[in-house]
C-alpha cells in the first residue's frame, strides 16, 4: 500500500512570505476573495490555516477529549502560494482601480454621408 504523497513532509522551505497573525487575502480557487488572520503555517507542507476560511466537516466518535460527537467544523490548510498578504493586495487593487478611473474614448456613431 503506497502513501500519499500529500501526507509525506518535504523539505521545508527557509522563509515564507506570510507568517502566524498575519492578515491575508485568498488569491484563487472556491475561497477566492476572502480574508482571514493566519492561525497556523504548516511548514513541512507548505500550508497555512486561515481563521474563517476553507472550512471542512468531519465526523467525530464520542470520546474522553470529544464527549460531544457529530459532525464537527473546522479550518482548512491551504497552499501557501494560494495567499498573500492583504496589504499588497490592497495596494495592489488600488493601482488597478486607479487605471481604470480615467475617461475612455469612445467613438460616436455618425450618419452616413449623403442620404438624408
Amino acid at each position: 500500500m503506497a502513501l500519499y504523497r500529500v501526507n509525506k513532509p518535504r523539505n521545508p522551505q527557509g522563509k515564507f512570505h506570510v507568517k502566524k497573525n498575519d492578515e491575508v487575502v485568498v488569491l484563487t480557487g472556491t475561497q477566492q476573495g476572502k480574508r482571514g488572520k493566519v492561525l497556523e503555517v504548516l511548514r513541512d507542507r507548505s500550508r497555512v490555516i486561515i481563521e474563517g476560511v476553507n472550512f471542512i466537516k468531519r465526523a467525530t466518535r464520542k470520546s474522553q477529549q470529544q464527549p460531544q460527537c457529530g459532525i464537527i467544523e473546522r479550518e482548512g490548510a491551504l497552499h501557501i502560494s494560494k495567499v498573500m498578504l492583504a496589504a499588497d493586495y490592497d495596494s495592489r487593487k488600488g493601482a488597478a482601480k486607479e487605471t481604470e478611473a480615467a475617461p475612455k474614448v469612445t467613438k460616436e456613431k455618425t450618419a452616413p454621408k449623403g442620404k438624408k
